[in-house]
């Protein structure tokens, strides 16, 4: 396997300014956007929650929002082509199973640095993504 260019890469963004800093470092590492599958992972909704109840939201109206929400991020010429995804559940998982089913060659994200009981409450989705991953794992500090 060759280290650049990728065929394949995956990057999770949250939309935080480190996530999309994350986007233009895999760019570099393909040879252009259509190599590069940019996920948003939403949380499931509980059954039980209000909006769902009353129908004011569902997941087609989530998805429509996120990838919208991507799409004015992402104006930029340079991004042009790229795959967008929203999907729903652990974002962990989910972006794995995204990066296997792409076949990717690489997943890129950045890591928000949480240390100590921050990130032992909250957990850390890129540590996740590092234990669940089938190829090689980019993980960007600031």
């Amino acid at each position: 396997m060759s280290w650049l260019p990728k065929r394949t890469v995956v990057v999770p963004v949250d939309f935080s300014e480190d996530s999309f800093n994350a986007v233009d470092t895999a760019l570099e590492l393909v040879a252009g956007p259509a190599a590069l599958h940019v996920v948003y992972v939403l949380p499931v909704f509980d059954p039980a929650e209000p909006d769902v109840v009353w129908s004011t939201v569902n997941d087609e109206t989530r998805r429509r929002h996120g990838e919208q929400a991507l799409r004015e991020r992402l104006t930029d010429a340079k991004y042009q082509g790229l795959n967008l995804h929203v999907l729903f559940g652990e974002p962990g998982h989910k972006i794995t199973e995204l990066a296997g089913g792409e076949q990717a060659e690489l997943i890129v994200l950045s890591s928000h640095g949480r240390t100590g009981i921050s990130r032992l409450l909250i957990g850390s989705v890129a540590e996740k993504v590092v234990r669940l991953a089938h190829c090689p794992v980019l993980v960007l500090r600031k």
